[in-house]
């Protein structure tokens, strides 16, 4: 892809630049967050030095703030397709699932059945194991197949039931990177009228998203993974959101998509949100907001699956190391979990931090059961290299050169 214009991306984010006493980091960690774009760090000090405010009074700085939010939501409306009162903002995603959670109690009763899978980040698992359990109902896990990385959903039809009242299933693995058929899942679920939930934070950063055409009733995502701030983001369909019984102050708005977001909000990072989609939109083409928005994540998945074909090939080839990688076939993203034989991946991973300053993860990411059904917690679980779109061909090259280094020390110390 040689029009992708790589390095006028690269000087878009501060992390990025040379500041005259040591070398950038290289950032291969995208999948616990990536680095914040300047027109990120510009909307959020605008917000800032411009005079912040609470919500809903008659002063310009408050009249600003109200403004905010509603260009925040109908950013994130035009970025996912969906409507901007079906948006709420609120700490994390792992916060909102938690709270939501605690509202959707009042439709499950002792007996029902709550699906979840063995691939996800517990994000996506831990607050509807909590809901089950608090209400008396049955768990169901969509299992992971352990040779091809993906989930097995040959019999969807005997896992959910008419006793499902609710599934939740992550768009895209946060290690692996393996993109779910979540379609089929949805599908199967609205059957038989179960609340449908899908974890898309891993996912948002490399895919365009339709929360229309997935269909599902709520989906989560998290603006630091696309280039902005700590924020989460809940999209919540309205015909759900308006009846969800809801745990808020008395004299707080009744209506979506005020009455989930308890208490103040981040003002300053839907600021910085708003910069960060505003980046992607910035490269893309199109009539609309939304057509630039998919155009834009067209050109980064493009650029990144290019890059991610190259380490994919080099990676399969070397001896002695493990990588967890769906079969050709199977969309994925530009993530990439390995491990070495006979090495402690935290080990690893301050090896290339304190020999070619690369950032690169370690440990089980939260997707623990797949961690433990795989084995690979005993040596420290994976090691994690994930690609964004400021990634360049040079830093993958370098990559590959530290890692057959990394394999001759090894070899030398045995």
């Amino acid at each position: 892809m040689n029009h992708f214009p790589i390095q006028k991306i690269r000087a878009q984010f501060p992390a990025l630049q040379n500041n005259g006493t040591e070398e950038p980091l290289i950032f291969f960690d995208g999948p616990g967050g990536t680095q914040m774009v300047q027109k990120c760090v510009n909307g959020m000090l605008t917000y800032i030095t411009a005079g912040m405010a609470n919500l809903h009074g008659t002063f310009p700085s408050s009249i600003r703030t109200d403004k905010l939010l509603d260009e925040g939501r109908m950013a994130v409306a035009d970025f996912l397709n969906c409507h901007p009162s079906e948006v709420a903002f609120g700490q994390n995603m792992t916060s909102l699932a938690f709270s939501i959670a605690r509202s959707l109690a009042h439709f499950i009763t002792e007996g029902d059945e709550v699906v979840v899978t063995e691939q996800d980040h517990r994000a996506n698992v831990d607050p509807w194991l909590t809901l089950a359990k608090d209400r008396g109902a049955k768990v169901k896990f969509i299992k992971l197949n352990p040779e091809t990385y993906t989930l097995e959903q040959d019999h969807l039809d005997e896992l959910i039931t008419e006793k499902t009242k609710l599934v939740a299933v992550g768009l895209s693995s946060n290690v692996t990177g393996t993109v779910t058929d979540a379609e089929k899942i949805i599908a199967r679920a609205k059957a038989v009228n179960a609340v449908t939930i899908t974890d898309a934070v891993h996912a948002a950063p490399h895919l365009s998203l339709d929360f229309k055409e997935l269909g599902c009733d709520i989906l989560f995502c998290s603006a630091y993974k696309f280039f902005g701030p700590h924020l989460g983001i809940a999209v919540l369909s309205a015909e759900l959101f308006e009846k969800l019984p809801v745990y808020k102050l008395q004299p707080a708005p009744q209506q979506i998509p005020d009455k989930l977001e308890t208490g103040t909000q981040n003002h300053e990072a839907v600021a910085g949100l708003l910069g960060a989609i505003s980046f992607i939109e910035g490269l893309g083409e199109g009539a609309s907001r939304r057509e630039r928005l998919q155009s834009g994540m067209h050109a980064i998945d493009t650029w990144e699956q290019e890059l991610a074909q190259e380490l994919e090939h080099f990676l399969e080839g070397l001896p002695g190391l493990h990588l967890y990688r769906a079969p050709a076939g199977v969309r994925k993203t530009p993530t990439f979990a390995f491990t070495i034989e006979g090495v402690n991946s935290r080990e690893a991973c301050r090896w290339f931090a304190e020999n070619y300053r690369m950032c690169i993860a370690d440990g089980h990411f939260y997707a623990s059961t797949m961690a433990e059904k795989l084995g690979v917690n005993p040596g420290g679980g994976w090691i994690r290299i994930g690609l964004a779109p400021y990634n360049t061909r040079e830093e993958v090259e370098l990559f590959k050169k530290a890692l057959q280094e990394f394999m001759e020390v090894l070899k030398k110390k045995s």
